[in-house]
């Protein structure tokens, strides 16, 4: 974050953290961090800082895992063709290698099927059922996505396919007609957690296949591990809290990439810049591994991603790597193009306080990017966001929308459908297709109901503090206790500490243009700190200067490789000490 943002800062009992952190053997700091998180009782924080395997919920707690269990056993006995139909990003994918792993283990039949994003579109499609039908498949298992296929699985049934749908994603009132239907959002289904990843289901239903096998603890537990991993990938790729049984599965699974037997996993690692033995940081995960996976979906064919993850062959492994790392490549350059055309356009019309929503489009910007780009840029302008990609020889325009958290961007769609073609999503993401002369009409009137719902206070960024901290409390023990949180990411962000009244002791450095790298120091300690994407506000942090600084303690193996401790202060924001 490198705008001024308005801090929250929470009220703290001292004695109450201080009571928790004793009983937890933790500084003080980290107790208020664990209350700040909600984690009052000592059972309760030491369960989240050593989240066990043991407190993995039982898989058939799962309304319809007995039956899909049933199906999947008798499809496997029969040798029946299965086929496996999976979404087109990371979560999708890791679904459907789970899935086709654990079926042939047990010695059934499966294949499988990804749609290409800008071909085939989302979801089930009525050419994917006839499809199947023709080539004799008697179970299809609908995996991360399926929940509002409802004529597509009624078409299955009626060609005489048996559909399992294995999805996260919110069901309409009525479920789909499938023989069995796992998704812990059903309203009748008792399952703790209800933010598993479409992976995440596909892994419960392996659990319970594999029970049912009757395998032995020990080689059940030795697949699981393994396919652990890839829901560790997928749950932090798809964005779902790392909370609860998540942050089990990402722990352990983030853990074991350590050691890697799989050539296609191994090579992904290898060209994401990991060496045998490094486990990878849940962040590391969100911008190196999960990039070149959902790289082959934006660009190209999703499809190869699950070759990659599923061959034996080392040779054959490295060569689909080395073209994901290619297409991750291509992917950022025309993400980038489009976030510089837009930049310019802002240069010559800047955004001003009028403008509660923003709208950009281009002729011919590549729909496999522009979602990044919309969060790019809400990131940037803490606004509502759409971008569109013009197809001049249809006249059509199809793109993305991200928004920010006070505002509810499908529900403001909904106020306008006669604008689109064709629209989807939620409150933070939209899908869109219109005709492209109607863009200046959607531009203006996206941009007058954001006026009648968002506040000036709403385009501020706020910036969540964990725990006002002073430097001296910052010892080795207090960032050990801080980092035995992690998996950090969305539902458990890195733990951010403010440190008031702080004196700037050195002359900032900048690096790569666009960074800063500075110390501050407060009663004889001193702390040197990065901050991303700072360099417009070097003003702000000249030597002298009294500031407030937000910081996040965050590993660094570049640091420990030099011989340093193995962690650093990344500033997310300052302020004047004064707090004007």
């Amino acid at each position: 974050m490198t705008r001024p943002a308005r801090w929250r800062i929470p009220a703290a009992d001292p004695l109450e953290a201080e009571s928790l952190a004793r009983a937890l053997g933790l500084p003080p700091l980290i107790g208020r961090v664990l209350i700040r998180r909600g984690y009052r009782e000592a059972p309760a924080a030491r369960a989240f800082l050593e989240p066990s395997r043991e407190d993995l919920h039982d898989p058939f707690l799962l309304a319809g895992m007995t039956e899909a269990v049933h199906r999947l056993l008798e499809a496997i006995r029969e040798k029946q063709p299965v086929l496996l139909f999976g979404d087109y990003d990371a979560d999708g994918i890791a679904a459907v290698v789970i899935l086709k792993t654990v079926i042939e283990r047990a010695g059934g039949r499966a294949s499988f099927q990804i749609p290409n994003r800008l071909r085939d579109g989302y979801g089930l499609r009525p050419e994917v059922i006839e499809q199947a039908a023709a080539a004799g498949v008697r179970l299809l298992i609908s995996a991360d996505t399926g929940i509002r296929s409802g004529d597509a699985i009624l078409q299955a049934r009626s060609a005489g396919i048996d559909v399992i749908v294995a999805d996260h994603h919110l069901p309409e009132a009525e479920l789909p007609p499938a023989c069995a239907v796992l998704n812990p959002k059903r309203r009748d289904c008792l399952y703790p957690e209800k933010n598993l990843c479409g992976a995440g289901v596909a892994f419960k239903l392996a659990e319970a296949l594999l029970r049912s096998l009757g395998w032995p603890r020990e080689r059940r537990g030795r697949l699981l591990d393994s396919l652990m991993k890839l829901v560790a990938i997928a749950t932090v790729a798809d964005v779902v809290p790392l909370k609860g049984e998540n942050r089990i599965l990402v722990k352990h699974g983030l853990d074991g990439l350590s050691s890697v037997r799989s050539p296609g996993l191994r090579a992904l690692l290898a060209v994401a810049g990991f060496s045998e033995g490094d486990v990878p940081t849940a962040r590391q995960v969100a911008f190196r591994i999960a990039p070149r996976i959902n790289a082959a979906g934006r660009m190209a064919e999703a499809g190869d991603v699950i070759e990659l993850l599923l061959t034996r062959d080392a040779g054959r492994a490295g060569r689909l790597a080395n073209q994901l790392h290619a297409l991750n490549q291509e992917r950022q350059q025309a993400e980038a193009a489009i976030v510089q055309s837009i930049l310019e356009e802002c240069e010559r019309t800047p955004v001003s306080a009028g403008d509660k929503a923003l709208v950009y489009s281009g002729a011919d910007w590549h729909r496999g990017v522009v979602g990044i780009v919309a969060s790019r840029l809400v990131e940037r302008f803490h606004r509502p966001v759409i971008v569109l990609g013009e197809e001049p020889a249809t006249g059509v325009a199809q793109g993305s929308g991200r928004s920010i958290p006070p505002f509810h961007l499908l529900e403001a769609l909904e106020r306008m459908p006669d604008l689109f073609i064709r629209f989807g999503g939620h409150r933070q993401a939209v899908g869109v297709t219109l005709e492209a002369a109607r863009i200046p009409e959607l531009r203006n009137r996206l941009n007058a109901y954001a006026e009648t719902v968002l506040t000036e206070q709403d385009l501020t960024p706020v910036l969540e503090i964990d725990a006002v901290a002073g430097l001296d409390e910052l010892s080795e023990s207090a960032v050990e206790g801080i980092l035995r949180l992690a998996p950090f990411g969305f539902g458990n962000p890195a733990p951010v500490i403010a440190l008031l009244s702080a004196s700037v002791v050195s002359e900032p450095v900048v690096m790569k243009e666009r960074h800063l790298r500075f110390s501050v120091g407060q009663k004889g300690r001193t702390l040197t700190v990065k901050a991303w994407n700072f360099a417009g506000r070097l003003a702000e942090v000249q030597p002298g200067a009294s500031i407030d600084l937000a910081v996040c303690v965050e590993e660094d193996a570049y640091a420990l490789q030099r011989g340093l401790p193995g962690w650093s202060a990344t500033v997310r924001d300052v302020r004047r000490a004064d707090g004007a």
